[in-house]
């Protein structure tokens, strides 16, 4: 019998293959000083409410306070997460996690009187702040920003209420959250081999894309019957999380939990329903990409347990992570040298977090604060999909190191709206370098089917959760009990019409919503589409060497939240409250799904 491959202890990694944070603290004994001072200067707060009627000094030192204590506890938290995610199962770093965030939600509750008090001063005294002290210019845009929501913000005591009720309103999200990932029991199946397999999270993910069909069938199928032993459950948890949106939505005088969540970027609500509109009116193309998933697997039955299984085989292609690294670089030329001067310091000193070992955060990611380097975790297996992994990531970090040398704090970070943006240009730009230089027709054809993968997971299923997020709550806000029965019944006719006819109805699928953490998110998903759509005409903008298109990107990645992100865009070259670069990204769509469906033609033919 074969030993059990076991992942490495994290203590026994090469360190050039770790993250280096003692760029942030020196050492733990670091950390826990600049812990204390934060938590002694949070006491020194409360002398400031009150003042900022008291002249433009004081305006101008209660926000820089409001600013000084974000900046501290951002370098303090972001140190502690990474600790804790580079090994999970280290008390020390649980531990300091736990500090970490509960100093986070008393630095927010220290300050909740800011805003309001801002509020409170009439206009025409704020913009004679400005006229009377000069220092003050630069926080313009961030004090107009405050005030165009002045007619959602409540009194000092009313807010402070609000944020210290913050773990409270989040009570049904952590609820779904440790049941999900910590108390549901899911049963052992058999794979191929006839060897039992735990079923997990991530293991389902893996069994989704097995060549074996009868293990997806047992993997599906044994997955949803937990789901559905406590879906009236789930739906307690997921009615109360949207009642507590509609509430909040409510109490600030928002006409609706939307509009309350994409005003904190300014978004207009007529980009969503765009969004939705544009693909529910390219459905069709959908429908085709199935129709030839289910003739390249020779299915009789398509069953979304079908979905994920590579339709052209194993890959044809894989790297390692030291030519990943090369093939990011030659794939990001387009980019630029000062883009690239980035990417390369990123491999060479230390800023990413390359090795699966025991205990590690599954997944992979960009973190990072104003004062720290914008670190990326990874948890590397030699395949084409860590190499998008890796370039996605790599956009993620460009694009804060941008905002974080051409900002000031004060708008050195960018919203989620434009954050997903940057990482799927890079990845709109890596598979134009893979077609363009890979000429073995089966490796072009897995290229294309991993792009045309990619865009059915990004935009038609990220609109799809959007689609019902927004009639959950519009539903709860008109008084629906949000059933277990009724979300289901639903959730399967959606899946029905985003998928088409091709598919057959299995009545697992109706569950799915029971599972899906971003239904707790507040709007969220809508993002991964809109910002791969906009990705789409970026890169296509740049690779094909449109008059200042780089230059425009350029300026997108060094804006940080310096305007309104509707407005940053538009200075990219792309307008988002049109319709056009969402039709642009189904154009590109259907031009490599007729690519695809012509070469897999020929090799059939072979």
């Amino acid at each position: 019998m074969s030993e059990t491959r076991q992942l490495p202890e994290r203590s026994s990694l090469p360190i050039e293959k770790t993250w280096d944070l003692t760029k942030i603290f020196k050492d733990d004994q670091a950390f826990d000083q600049a812990f204390k001072e934060l938590s002694d200067e949070l006491k020194k707060v409360e002398q400031y409410k009150g003042t900022l009627q008291n002249g433009s000094a004081a305006f101008l030192a209660g926000i820089e306070l409001l600013l000084d204590i974000y900046r501290k506890i951002e370098v303090i938290y972001v140190y502690s997460h990474l600790k804790n995610d580079q090994d999970t199962t280290n008390t020390t770093y649980q531990a300091l996690y736990a500090r970490a965030s509960s100093l986070l939600a008393q630095a927010s509750e220290a300050v909740a009187w800011f805003e309001p008090e801002v509020l409170s001063l009439d206009d025409d005294i704020i913009w004679n702040y400005f006229k009377e002290n000069k220092k003050l210019e630069i926080y313009r845009h961030f004090v107009e920003n405050i005030l165009s929501e002045r007619p959602h913000i409540l009194s000092a005591d009313q807010e402070a209420l609000l944020a210290g009720a913050g773990e409270i309103f989040e009570a049904s999200s952590n609820t779904f959250s440790i049941l999900n990932n910590a108390d549901l029991k899911f049963p052992v199946i058999e794979n191929e081999n006839g060897e039992n397999i735990q079923l997990t999270h991530g293991v389902y993910g893996q069994l989704m894309e097995n060549t074996h069909r009868e293990v997806r069938e047992a993997a599906f199928k044994g997955l949803y019957s937990v789901y559905d032993q406590f879906k009236n459950t789930f739906a307690q948890t997921l009615s109360s999380h949207v009642k507590a949106h509609n509430y909040k939505a409510k109490v600030r005088y928002y006409s609706s939990a939307r509009e309350a969540a994409l005003s904190n970027n300014h978004i207009p609500e007529s980009v969503y329903d765009t969004l939705l509109d544009v693909v529910n009116q390219n459905l069709s193309l959908l429908h085709r990409y199935v129709s030839l998933r289910k003739r390249l697997l020779k299915l009789d039955e398509l069953h979304m347990y079908d979905m994920y299984t590579p339709i052209l085989g194993e890959a044809s292609i894989r790297y390692s992570y030291e030519e990943a690294k090369e093939k990011a670089v030659a794939a990001l030329k387009p980019m630029g040298n000062e883009y690239l001067d980035i990417v390369k310091t990123a491999f060479g000193d230390r800023w990413i977090d390359v090795v699966e070992n025991q205990g590690k955060r599954s997944g992979a990611y960009s973190s990072g604060a104003y004062d720290t380097v914008p670190y990326i975790l990874m948890n590397w297996h030699d395949s084409l999909d860590q190499l998008y992994t890796l370039v996605h990531e790599m956009g993620h970090s460009v694009h804060s190191y941008f905002t974080r040398s051409s900002q000031p704090y004060v708008y050195g970070d960018y919203s989620i709206f434009l954050a997903e943006i940057a990482s799927t240009t890079n990845e709109n730009i890596l598979t134009e370098y893979l077609l363009d230089t890979e000429e073995d027709p089966r490796v072009r054809a897995y290229v294309l089917n991993h792009y045309l993968d990619g865009f059915k997971g990004t935009i038609f299923r990220q609109t799809q959760f959007a689609e019902f997020e927004h009639f959950i709550h519009t539903e709860d806000a008109k008084g629906t009990p949000l059933t277990s029965e009724y979300l289901s019944e639903y959730y399967g006719e959606l899946n029905e019409k985003y998928y088409g006819s091709e598919v057959t109805k299995d009545s697992e699928i109706a569950l799915e919503w029971s599972r899906i953490p971003h239904f707790y998110y507040n709007y969220y998903v809508y993002q991964y589409a809109t910002g791969f759509s906009a990705a789409s005409a970026l890169a296509n903008k740049i690779l094909a060497n449109e008059p200042n298109a780089l230059k425009n990107y350029l300026t997108y990645l060094k804006s940080g939240s310096s305007d309104f992100p509707i407005e940053v865009m538009k200075k990219a070259g792309v307008d988002m409250t049109q319709p056009q670069y969402i039709e642009d990204a189904m154009k590109v769509f259907e031009t490599r799904l007729i690519e695809l469906e012509e070469l897999v033609t020929s090799l059939e033919q072979e």
